[in-house]
């Protein structure tokens, strides 16, 4: 995930010594951009500014450096990692009953069993998005768009793929005709590494941040891409005619991130989870979907958030929205590693 350029705009303006000092004693491993202080407004207000930040490049590199000894008390994955870092002794359960925002989480996101699980809660989850198929509506006929398209010889050289593993083959399960990510099967990797074979002659380059992404659409480089929403969101607001295609027969993938309680963290309870309430909170939610353009896991927050806005997002009707989106749930590791494996091999042009 990474913020829109929207997003860094308006944190400039209104959070302009957000990452510059600290206040309190918590520290925080996150994602670069993640220090808005717009997601977490009620803890500047109690400690006078925020929390001290650290930031990662991936999830892997984050987990390197705990694993390495790296201290912090609260950090940010999303779902596909949280067993790993669990097992690997990095969290700390989460009292559920020291979040007051905790039974407004959306139902579908609080019952992943990455976020609890045998009788324990591992994650507070703070932001979900999509990744879907984002066109530039005059050169790309939203009526006819759809996965299959990318892979298309009318498409050489116009479009472009996350340089992630995960993101790749959600596009080609999806593609495929996939419906569980967590069952997949040796046989359905292998179909849609086919399917990515056939997109890679198509691509422009592999895409690793929305910024790279969202020049290319915006100059004209490109013209379809597997991307996050906020690519969207972005590109709008440089007046390109852009949309994510949301129909049901082309689908979409979603992801959900959140915060967890390292077990190297030395911070007081108390403000360890004054910091996770503030990120939970409705104010947090509405900022998010209104700035950032991702969702958020409190559903009084879509509520309180523009509805025209909410409307375009296709978030009007949660209940049906999630329904029919594939969520990028934990992996069995052998599926990863064949994943891992023939994703390189593609790029690679074999």
């Amino acid at each position: 995930m990474r913020r829109t350029m929207k997003g860094i705009a308006l944190a400039a303006v209104l959070c302009g010594s957000a990452g510059s000092g600290s206040a309190g004693d918590l520290s925080v491993f996150d994602w670069a951009g993640y220090d808005d202080e717009g997601f977490f407004g009620a803890y500047v207000q109690k400690y006078g500014g925020p929390p001290a930040f650290s930031f990662y490049a991936d999830e892997e590199e984050a987990f390197n450096k705990l694993q390495a000894g790296f201290s912090a008390d609260i950090a940010h994955p999303c779902i596909g990692s949280v067993f790993k870092w669990r097992d690997a002794g990095l969290l700390k359960p989460i009292d559920a009953t020291k979040i007051s925002d905790w039974n407004s989480i959306l139902p579908q996101i609080s019952a992943l069993k990455e976020v609890q699980s045998d009788g324990k809660v591992w994650m507070v989850p703070f932001e979900w998005g999509n990744t879907g198929l984002v066109i530039r509506t005059d050169k790309v006929d939203e009526a006819t768009a759809n996965l299959q398209l990318f892979a298309d010889p009318s498409m050489a050289g116009r479009v472009s793929i996350p340089d992630g593993v995960e993101d790749a083959y959600l596009l080609a399960a999806l593609a495929t005709g996939v419906t569980d990510w967590a069952a997949m099967t040796p046989e359905d990797v292998t179909k849609a590494s086919d399917f990515l074979r056939a997109v890679h002659k198509n691509v422009r380059f592999y895409w690793t941040d929305s910024g790279q992404l969202t020049a290319a659409m915006t100059s004209g480089e490109i013209d379809m891409a597997w991307a996050w929403n906020d690519a969207e969101v972005t590109l709008i607001g440089e007046d390109i005619p852009a949309k994510m295609i949301r129909r049901d027969d082309v689908g979409i993938a979603s992801w959900v991130c959140g915060y967890v309680h390292l077990a190297s963290g030395t911070t007081p309870d108390e403000e360890v989870y004054d910091f996770l309430n503030s990120t939970l909170s409705v104010d947090s939610g509405k900022y998010i979907l209104e700035t950032w353009g991702y969702a958020h896991s409190n559903a009084k927050a879509f509520k309180a958030a523009d509805q025209e806005l909410m409307a375009s997002y296709g978030y009007s009707d949660l209940d049906a929205f999630i329904a029919r989106s594939m969520f990028a749930t934990t992996l069995k590791p052998e599926i990863r590693d064949q994943m891992i494996k023939e994703f390189e091999r593609i790029k690679a042009g074999f």
